[in-house]
């Protein structure tokens, strides 16, 4: 099997501020100024994973290292389970191929929505949607943008800290 090019990004592609770009094995974010090294998956498999994460569940106030944060567990374990991979390799090129090309390259929100609907019910979109709600949603730097403090137990629990109060009715 031939050794893939390693692609650089050019300073054009960075100074346009291009959300992903792949560099090497990683998948970078030059705008926001993080990079996640790939080690079980091709970072072009990343890079789309990332951008379905964010098209499943869609917050415009979370930066994409967080959806990154959710998708890196998958190529740690892919780089231990060849079968694993092989189901995300598989179900990225599959999304490719129904995307006409590169399900990343797709500009428009709906058409990518259209893409993974037709793709649901299948074990790669289930596997992934259902490890991105512990993946996301349990990263502690997130909770204070979605209004949840944490556990209460250490504070006394809910009761006395605001499970009565309705003064936004």
């Amino acid at each position: 099997m031939a050794t893939p090019k390693k692609l650089q990004p050019d300073r054009r592609t960075l100074l346009k501020g291009a959300m992903l770009v792949i560099a090497g094995n990683a998948v970078m974010s030059p705008r926001e100024a993080w990079g996640l090294a790939s080690t079980g998956l091709r970072p072009t498999t990343l890079q789309t994973m990332i951008l379905m994460a964010r098209d499943i569940y869609p917050h415009d106030r979370l930066a994409d290292r967080f959806y990154a944060i959710a998708i890196k567990d998958f190529d740690a374990k892919s780089a231990k389970d060849a079968k694993l991979a092989e189901m995300f390799e598989a179900g990225v090129a599959d999304l490719d191929q129904r995307a006409g090309g590169s399900y990343a390259a797709v500009k428009d929100y709906p058409k990518r929505l259209e893409l993974l609907r037709a793709i649901e019910a299948s074990p790669f979109f289930q596997a992934i949607r259902g490890s991105l709600v512990a993946g996301l949603y349990n990263q502690k730097e997130l909770w204070s943008l979605f209004g949840y403090e944490g556990e209460s137990a250490s504070k006394g629990g809910y009761i006395e800290r605001g499970f009565n109060d309705i003064e936004w009715l």
